[in-house]
C-alpha cells in the first residue's frame, strides 16, 4: 500500500520544482554580464532576483521552519551587483537544501498552526504563508524568464514550471 503524500510534501515539492527552475534559468545565461544588466523600465536584474529568491527561501523555509540559523540580509540581496554566477547557483542550492530540511519537519498538522515568523506581524497559517511564498517565487520566477529572454533573445521558456515536476496522488 502506497502513502498518501501530504500537503506539506506537495509544498515541498512545489518549492523544489521553482527552485530548480531558477537555477536553469540562471545557467541559461550565455553572457554572465547579461544576469546583472537591468534594460529600461525594468528594476531588478535576474541576479537580483535570484538572490533575493534564494534569501527568502533560505530564511522563510530554513531558518523559521528548519532550524538551519541563516541570517538574512535583504537589504544585500537588492544591493549585491555582479555576484559571479557559481555564487548564484551555490545559493539557489544552498535555498534548495533549506527547503528538503526544513520541510521535513512540517507536518499536515503544522500547517494549520501559525506560522512562527510572519513579516510585519501578521497572523496567518504555516499553509497560507507557505502557499504566499510559492506565488511569491513564482511571480519573480516568471519576471526572470521574461527578463532572460528579453536580453538574450532566446525565445520560449525553459520549462519553469512544468506540471509534470510534481507528482500528488496516486502516481507520486
Amino acid at each position: 500500500m502506497k502513502k498518501e503524500r501530504q500537503a506539506s510534501d506537495w509544498i515541498a515539492g512545489i518549492l523544489a520544482r521553482d527552485l530548480r527552475a531558477l537555477r536553469r534559468e540562471i545557467e541559461s545565461f550565455g553572457d554572465e554580464g547579461d544576469v546583472w544588466r537591468v534594460p529600461p523600465g525594468i528594476s531588478n536584474s535576474a541576479g537580483t532576483l535570484a538572490l533575493h529568491l534564494a534569501g527568502n527561501i533560505q530564511y522563510y523555509i530554513g531558518t523559521v521552519l528548519g532550524g538551519t540559523g541563516y541570517l538574512r540580509d535583504r537589504d544585500a540581496e537588492f544591493a549585491l551587483r555582479d555576484v559571479e554566477r557559481t555564487e548564484l547557483l551555490q545559493q539557489i542550492d544552498a535555498a534548495l537544501l533549506a527547503v528538503e530540511r526544513g520541510m521535513a519537519q512540517v507536518s499536515d498538522s503544522d500547517l494549520a498552526r501559525p506560522y512562527p515568523d510572519p513579516p510585519k506581524g501578521l497572523q496567518v497559517t504555516t499553509r497560507d504563508y507557505l502557499i504566499h511564498l510559492i506565488s511569491h517565487f513564482t511571480y519573480h520566477l516568471g519576471q526572470l524568464d521574461y527578463h532572460r529572454r528579453l536580453l538574450t533573445g532566446q525565445p520560449g521558456q525553459i520549462r519553469a514550471v512544468a506540471p509534470g515536476d510534481v507528482l500528488t496522488g496516486e502516481g507520486a
